[in-house]
């Protein structure tokens, strides 16, 4: 291995998370002069849309990444078929199908917490379908490898077994029950923090409703972002999935830090909350209430603009480009340190009421969801190591990350970035 390794190129410009904030700000703005709306859904569906031109329009007349090479297009290619086109828009159907088969028979989804999901599919699905045939030609016409996912699912239903790729087709089905998955939890997780956000007449005063006010905000922007980068998965703006994490470990790990699963794991192995959160310790001491608070929302910071980097790019369990600037020029997991950290501060187990015992064990709950949550970082890893980027640049941060000390003290060794073998 060379002694000196640089910092390869970010597969996002480092300025398009502030062309995300900006999009989010506007957005919300908008909809809260628009207010009120029938339903929150559809102020969140505008402000998605909002994002979504904004984000893509930047990034396709300033970076101009419909011309990377990335995204498996050369558009001085003309092949165009209407055959390969109609077997794509089938396997696309198909999917889709086979996705709608899967809400209607998980009795999950028929719990009224999905219900703001449900009333905005209709409004989304039609219109996409519409635009998705003429998207499929003109693309299909430029791609250097036009058997992808779509046609290897088209190819299936077909019945034409010999054309299918398995892993083509393997990994296409396990990138969309990532969006299948996520989408649902993340849109109706939006509409809570909307109808929250929709219902300040003017900002709150005071510490507490102010830090309320940003601490839902953040969140708010976080997955309004989540929310777009499951939908805009496109080959021509290079936000496609590339590859989707293949090991069992790896998605067990990431899902068990969201509903349903994680009700689960919070409510019956890993239960370190209490009634004794920070906001009720702090009350009496309004200097350490207002540091406390603001280190909270500083750490709750990183983990947006964690988001923010990936503009519009972001989803769990895929690699969709190694991005390198932002707060990952920092740390390869801000938004896992960031957001394990804040778990500390705010809900403060060491306190537990049940004595010294029990705080410890709180203590040690807390532990284990950050053990959950290094083990995310590490299947992460494993999996994006298959692209020669993230290696040169997890090679560079083991040089020059904030952190790089840390796995080389005594006993953390494990900690420390290895290639995987594959």
């Amino acid at each position: 291995m060379s002694s000196v390794v640089t910092l390869p190129k970010s597969a996002v410009h480092g300025a398009m998370a502030l062309v995300g904030l900006a999009a989010f700000v506007t957005g919300l703005c908008g909809a809260r002069a628009l207010a009120p709306w029938p339903y929150e859904w559809q102020a969140c569906l505008a402000v998605m849309a909002w994002v979504t031109v904004l984000l893509l329009g930047a990034d396709l007349a300033v970076n101009r990444v419909h011309r990377r090479a990335s995204t498996g297009l050369d558009f001085t290619r003309r092949d165009p078929s209407l055959e390969r086109t109609a077997v794509k828009f089938l396997g696309l159907l198909a999917t889709l199908a086979l996705l709608g088969l899967g809400y209607m028979s998980f009795p999950l989804y028929a719990d009224p917490f999905y219900a703001p999901f449900f009333s905005m599919l209709p409004w989304l699905v039609l219109p996409w379908l519409v635009a998705a045939l003429p998207y499929i030609y003109l693309v299909d016409r430029c791609m250097r490898a036009p058997h992808d996912g779509y046609w290897q699912m088209g190819q299936a239903l077909l019945l034409r077994w010999r054309a299918v790729d398995r892993r083509v087709l393997g990994q296409y089905l396990l990138g969309w029950l990532v969006k299948g998955f996520f989408l649902p939890l993340m849109f109706v997780y939006l509409c809570g923090d909307m109808a929250e956000l929709l219902g300040y007449v003017a900002l709150p005063g005071g510490t507490k409703p102010l830090y309320d006010a940003a601490f839902t905000a953040m969140y708010f922007a976080d997955v309004a972002l989540v929310s777009v980068g499951y939908l805009v998965t496109f080959r021509v703006t290079d936000t496609h999935i590339r590859s989707t994490e293949p090991t069992l470990l790896g998605w067990a790990v990431a899902l068990a830090c969201y509903q349903p699963f994680w009700g689960l794991v919070s409510g019956d192995f890993l239960r370190y909350r209490t009634d004794l959160d920070w906001q009720r310790w702090l009350a009496p001491r309004p200097a350490a209430y207002l540091g406390w608070g603001a280190v909270i929302l500083l750490l709750t910071a990183v983990y947006l603009w964690a988001t923010l980097a990936f503009a519009g790019r972001f989803s769990n369990l895929t690699h969709r480009g190694i991005i390198t600037n932002g707060p990952y020029r920092f740390t390869k997991h801000p938004a896992y340190v960031a957001k394990n950290l804040s778990w500390w501060l705010i809900s403060v187990p060491f306190l537990a009421q049940g004595g010294w015992r029990d705080g410890l064990l709180r203590c040690l709950m807390l532990l284990g969801v950050n053990v959950i949550y290094w083990l995310r970082a590490r299947t992460e890893e494993r999996h994006l190591s298959q692209d020669p980027v993230y290696v040169q640049y997890a090679l560079w941060m083991e040089q020059h990350g904030l952190l790089r000390h840390i796995p080389r003290l005594k006993g953390l060794g494990f900690l420390r970035y290895r290639i995987p073998e594959h």
